[in-house]
């Protein structure tokens, strides 16, 4: 594995070349993507506690936009080669989105992806990672804040702005009444306020906005598929 120093080098790259711009204007958006990530360990069990990840599936869904109906799907599964690493998770987590967006028949015209965007301490988070490799207007959306401070809404649809260095780098949104926020940042070709108004427009009945839920549930439907046949 490359030094620390390095890998920090290399996300400072990435987000010299974000562009927090929008590539596109929402009227125009007709297939969206998510992504999200499940691991295989080398012993199953329900905690899965102390168990070290062996392999990483990542989950694409391309969906018709606004409909949020499915068109197709992809994964890849890769073995774990990188440790878990706040802040470097980037380098365990975008191969395996890379391969598996490459797999797509159907190019989608924006990634929503389980991670942070520019959200990040080197403003370099999974979206933007993946987003400038890629070269896809991306989105961040995570559960937990990685960085920054911000006042957290309490009202439902509610959206307060997250600050990092004295620079906006995202949004708290109060999806669903009764659920902690989530983080939307911009990860790539993406403005903050796009960022968060296409959002709002995929939040149905769930916390998560639907690109995420579903590619969620794809990949851990793959994620039980080769539990079972292991």
């Amino acid at each position: 594995m490359r030094n620390t120093e390095e890998l920090y080098r290399i996300q400072e790259e990435i987000a010299s070349q974000a562009v927090l711009e929008d590539e596109l204007r929402l009227e125009d958006l007709k297939l969206i993507a998510g992504a999200d990530q499940a691991f295989l360990y080398h012993a199953q069990s329900k905690a899965e506690n102390g168990l070290k990840a062996e392999k990483i599936i990542s989950a694409l869904v391309v969906l018709e936009y606004p409909s949020m109906k499915l068109v197709e799907y992809s994964y890849s599964l890769m073995p774990v080669d990188f440790p878990y690493i706040p802040g470097l998770l980037s380098f365990r987590e975008a191969p395996a989105i890379i391969n598996a967006f490459h797999a797509l028949k159907t190019r989608p015209e924006l990634l929503v992806i389980d991670g942070c965007g520019i959200n990040h301490p080197r403003f370099a988070g999974l979206a933007t990672h993946v987003g400038v490799i890629v070269d896809i207007a991306t989105i961040g959306v995570a559960k937990n804040l990685l960085c920054g401070t911000g006042e957290v809404p309490n009202e439902e649809g509610e959206a307060r702005i997250i600050t990092y260095q004295d620079r906006a780098v995202g949004y708290y949104l109060k999806s669903k009444k009764g659920c902690k926020p989530i983080i939307i940042a911009p990860g790539h070709n993406m403005s903050l306020k796009t960022a968060l108004k296409l959002i709002r427009t995929c939040i149905h009945k769930h916390k998560l906005p639907e690109p995420i839920r579903i590619a969620h549930l794809c990949a851990n439907k793959i994620k039980k598929d080769f539990a079972e046949k292991a």
